[in-house]
């Protein structure tokens, strides 16, 4: 039988709202010996049935909903249900149209609190991210294999965000061989090898798939900056729109390794990209300095901000990037200008984009907001599920 957390008087609007969190302060009675991730009852303060959530006990989101039908049992057939569920909606959309790559899971707005689950081409990774998720996770590998059978499936549970959760990291195969090596998947036409095993997030940055293919479609004939390169996405995608040449700027020499075997795998000749291994504000003001100049700059930071203590330190971060990014930018060029961290709301980010260009002394206009790709859906009850922001600003 399911324990039950009882809610403190008036604090139960936005769960009747069906928002998926709650918050440590709006409980009253938390009963005694729960398990970290455990499924529990969520009820009013008069009584009332609100919703089975898991506990976290070392979270501020003490409670992450997995459904608000107090019939429901949170068992195997309830994951293969809502993974086979997200994975239909995402066949009815046609996604990804122009890709072997996609996310298939993406945490509570597919109805799985925590829960990360990508394919590229015939390989599955999965990320658990909460305590829930977590509690759960045989119940997840199970239906994961029964939903999607024959497919390998290795775990890549091994972000900092567990720890606020309470939970080691692991990584590892669940089912299948381990990949020996980068994953080939095909995106808008370009080979690109994701490094399943090691690299950022479950490989590769799957959000930013539509925003590639645009600044594809501006490139022909310029020069592109692509700064924060990683293994290279945007950089390919502005060589295979015809750019004139990019400069590909990542602090890692790993990432700028992997980056150089896309350009190879793509038949691009290295007369036609420069890779650069630095900081990018450093590399940013010696360009400056040097009087550097390009058509286009690509700014797709890392996130600058992992809590609200880090907020003022970030919004600097991303005033100083685009200023200088400002500077850098020829008389009508573009700036592709992004932001990931889910604490920095939209207008705000504008005005940081707005300060830096005034502070630089250019004149931009907004030509076109950007978000993340269609395989990132955001819940209508959990805008929070839209954190990537993007602006394409055109400078005099």
């Amino acid at each position: 039988m399911l324990k039950s957390i009882v809610l403190k008087t008036s604090r139960d609007k936005s769960i009747l709202q069906k928002h998926p969190w709650i918050f440590s302060g709006a409980l009253a009675k938390v009963p005694a010996g729960l398990q970290n991730g455990e499924t529990v009852l969520v009820r009013s303060a008069e009584g009332h049935f609100l919703a089975l959530a898991a506990w976290s006990e070392h979270s501020q989101i003490s409670l992450r909903v997995w459904s608000f039908d107090e019939t429901t049992a949170i068992d195997q057939k309830f994951f293969e249900q809502r993974i086979g569920q997200a994975v239909r909606r995402r066949e009815r959309l046609g996604l990804p149209a122009q890709s072997n790559a996609l996310r298939l899971i993406y945490g509570e707005s597919d109805g799985l609190p925590g829960l990360i689950i990508d394919r590229y081409a015939d390989q599955l990774v999965l990320q658990i991210l909460s305590a829930g998720a977590e509690y759960q996770r045989q119940n997840i590998y199970n239906a994961l294999q029964n939903v999607l059978p024959g497919l390998p499936v290795f775990e890549r549970s091994d972000v900092d965000i567990r720890h606020r959760e309470g939970l080691k990291n692991r990584r590892g195969t669940i089912a299948g061989a381990e990949p020996d090596g980068p994953v080939e998947i095909n995106e808008n036409g370009l080979k690109i090898w994701v490094d399943v095993l090691h690299g950022h997030k479950t490989g590769y940055y799957l959000d930013q798939r539509e925003n590639r293919f645009l600044l594809g479609t501006s490139a022909k004939g310029k020069t592109v900056l692509n700064c924060f390169s990683y293994s290279g996405g945007f950089g390919l995608s502005a060589l295979q729109g015809g750019a004139a040449h990019v400069t590909n700027l990542d602090l890692s020499t790993d990432a700028l390794a992997l980056l150089d075997k896309n350009m190879v795998l793509n038949n691009f000749t290295p007369d036609r990209y420069t890779n650069v291994a630095g900081d990018v504000f450093e590399v940013l003001r010696g360009y400056r300095d040097a009087g550097r100049q390009f058509d286009i700059i690509v700014l797709d930071p890392p996130k600058f901000a992992d809590s609200r203590t880090h907020l003022p330190k970030a919004l600097r971060g991303y005033k100083d990037i685009n200023w200088l990014a400002l500077r850098l930018l020829k008389p009508g060029g573009l700036l592709f200008t992004f932001s990931c961290s889910g604490l920095l709301e939209a207008p705000l980010f504008q005005k940081i984009i707005a300060d830096a260009a005034l502070d630089a002394g250019r004149s931009a206009q907004i030509v076109t907001r950007l978000g993340q790709s269609a395989d990132h859906p955001v819940l209508l009850s959990f805008p929070e599920a839209a954190y990537l922001k993007g602006l394409v600003c055109q400078a005099d």
